[in-house]
């Protein structure tokens, strides 16, 4: 369905509503007449209170106290919500955002169908849990499937999700509410929650195209407005509400004050803004357990957190519970396959290679065909050379990694997945497969543009952290996959722009913690056990991630937790951190 709708005929409705867009009205009999009292609406994340359709304040009051943890219920259209808070100050606040409204009867329909992406209805159970872990990338209440399925098969509720035309895998989602329908809302009005796009892969103009067509579905009832909440800091979001029309009016949401809404109600700890996702997801979690949050250095990712007497210092997933031996077994390499090897974790084999002798390189190769060559110690990729075959390769390879340390490793090519297991304390957290960084023809534009226009997704969903380079090596894989940069590959072709799977360098991610072979999962503890590391990223190569044949790689002593969702890594680390805090 594209972002247009055809005229059609519109029920007749109060041009100047009342009950939502002056909090401080007391609603006549007429207007009440025919309206369902005391709306409560379960959206699987939390709980839609209707302020408006309450008689009494201290009704809303129970009503929220009724929350279940690790819900986030909302008061929407709370009549004189500051007696309301006043009502219960310790329990309840008012939310920092701003509400935004869409005038129907004004709305135009874009001219053009925006391009790559097709927005439907959802189809079946399984589709609400996708839409349930795009909430969980991007920071937001985890809903239960089976009560968003039960919703959706009502016309109450419209969940939409958006297919990116390339590759038809569901790139964003927004949920509508009807209040007609819901309790007989005497104004005809709707509701919009929960818009969301992925960060890295959702076309240009994914957001607009949702919002676009559950405005036109609401036109196509007759329905009078659509209104929306937005955090007041959100400015790439109210951007594009007021380009599609919406314009702010004065109804507030109230809130209970729980461990989520922590960061809405209490001060934030100053250079939280600072830091990068990876250590973000971490001072979420601690301060919504009440553990205080000190930015020590936000460059560096390092923060002090501390609960009572106890404190702990921590830069990202590494911590004080990690030893300066433990860490040294993970920085070099050569170390850690001697670890694992003792340990019975299978490693693949290797050589040592200095720039004047590379005999004992030379002699793998030979034997195994393909090589890795890499720095003995490093991170994120930096100086490693994939699939080197022959000595003038294996020449310009080695002398690159020397560029990042005096130790060079060589090690047999061991072709199957990249996948990276987060053990934490001694359980298996999570797993994901590791892809390198790919783009998507849409057969108008060029390799080198689609890598920019990549890139910049990535920058912006890992705050920088993540970017495709335009270097020789990008130039190289992409003409190993037939393509010159300035050619436009075919609408929907994959093309590969890098050899290795490293986040830094653009590399994608999906979580496959649920199919994970319980012999690779008994290998990752093991690995972690020997190495004595409380956390740790333990990468394999594996044929199957549901069979049991593995290769070890190497292990990080820190691994990025936030590449995990909704996996609940940063979870289990501040379970590590301070075990009283967790949840029972």
């Amino acid at each position: 369905m594209s972002a247009r709708v055809a005229g059609s005929r519109r029920r007749t409705v109060p041009s100047t509503p009342a009950l939502t867009s002056r909090s401080w009205h007391e609603p006549s009999a007429h207007e009440l007449e025919g309206m369902a009292h005391d709306v409560v609406l379960d959206l699987g994340w939390g709980r839609l209170v209707f302020g408006q359709t309450f008689r009494e304040l201290d009704g809303v009051v129970h009503a929220l106290r009724d929350e279940i943890t690790g819900r986030r219920d909302i008061c929407v259209y709370p009549r004189d919500p500051q007696v309301l808070v006043g009502m219960a100050p310790d329990e309840l606040f008012i939310d920092p955002s701003l509400t935004y409204r869409l005038d129907l009867h004004r709305y135009r329909s874009r001219p053009d169908v925006i391009r790559g992406v097709f927005v439907r209805t959802v189809t079946s159970e399984a589709e609400m849990a996708v839409i349930n872990d795009l909430y969980a990338r991007n920071g937001m209440v985890g809903a239960d499937p089976a009560v968003m399925w039960a919703n959706h098969r009502t016309r109450t509720f419209s969940y939409l999700v958006a297919e990116d035309t390339r590759t038809r895998r569901i790139v964003g989602t927004v949920t509508g509410v009807d209040h007609a329908l819901a309790f007989g809302d005497p104004e005809g009005g709707t509701s919009l929650w929960c818009l969301v796009a992925d960060k890295q892969d959702a076309p240009p103009g994914t957001g607009e195209a949702l919002v676009r067509v559950l405005a036109e579905r609401y036109v196509g009832r007759g329905r009078a407005y659509l209104d929306l909440s937005v955090m007041h800091d959100n400015t790439p979001a109210i951007t594009l509400y007021r380009k599609l029309g919406f314009t702010r009016v004065p109804a507030v949401c109230v809130k209970r004050k729980n461990p989520i809404n922590t960061p809405l109600f209490a001060s934030r700890p100053p250079g939280l803004e600072n830091l990068n996702p990876y250590a973000t997801i971490i001072a979420e979690e601690a301060l919504r357990r009440g553990i205080r949050v000190e930015v020590t250095d936000a460059e560096w990712g390092e923060m002090r957190l501390t609960l009572g007497g106890r404190t702990v210092l921590t830069r990202e997933s590494l911590s004080e519970f990690t030893s300066a031996v433990a860490m040294s077994r993970c920085d070099d390499k050569r170390v850690t396959r001697r670890i694992m090897r003792r340990a019975g974790v299978r490693v693949a084999q290797g050589a040592l290679a200095r720039e004047d002798d590379l005999a004992e390189a030379r002699a793998l190769m030979t034997d195994v065909g393909a090589v890795v060559v890499k720095p003995a110690r490093g991170e994120q990729g930096r100086g490693i050379t994939v699939g080197v075959a022959d000595e003038e390769q294996l020449t310009r390879a080695v002398r690159l990694a020397l560029q990042f340390c005096p130790d060079v490793l060589v090690e047999e090519l061991v072709s199957g997945e990249d996948l990276r297991v987060v053990v934490i304390d001694g359980t298996v957290v999570a797993a994901a497969v590791r892809r390198p960084a790919e783009v998507i023809g849409d057969g108008r534009h060029p390799v080198a543009d689609l890598v920019r226009s990549t890139s910049r997704r990535r920058e912006r969903a890992t705050g920088g952290e993540s970017s495709i380079p335009l270097d020789d090596t990008t130039a190289e894989v992409v003409a190993e996959a037939g393509y010159a940069m300035d050619d436009v590959p075919p609408h929907g072709e994959r093309v590969q722009v890098r050899r290795t799977a490293n986040l830094h360098t653009g590399g994608t991610i999906e979580d496959v913690t649920d199919r994970l072979h319980p012999t690779i999962a008994e290998a990752a503890v093991r690995a972690a056990d020997a190495l004595g590391i409380p956390v740790t990223g333990i990468d394999f190569l594996v044929p199957a991630v549901d069979g049991p044949e593995y290769v070890f790689i190497e292990a990080n002593e820190r691994p990025g937790l936030a590449n995990h969702e909704p996996q609940p890594t940063a979870e289990r680390f501040v379970d590590l951190l301070f075990p009283e805090t967790r949840r029972r």
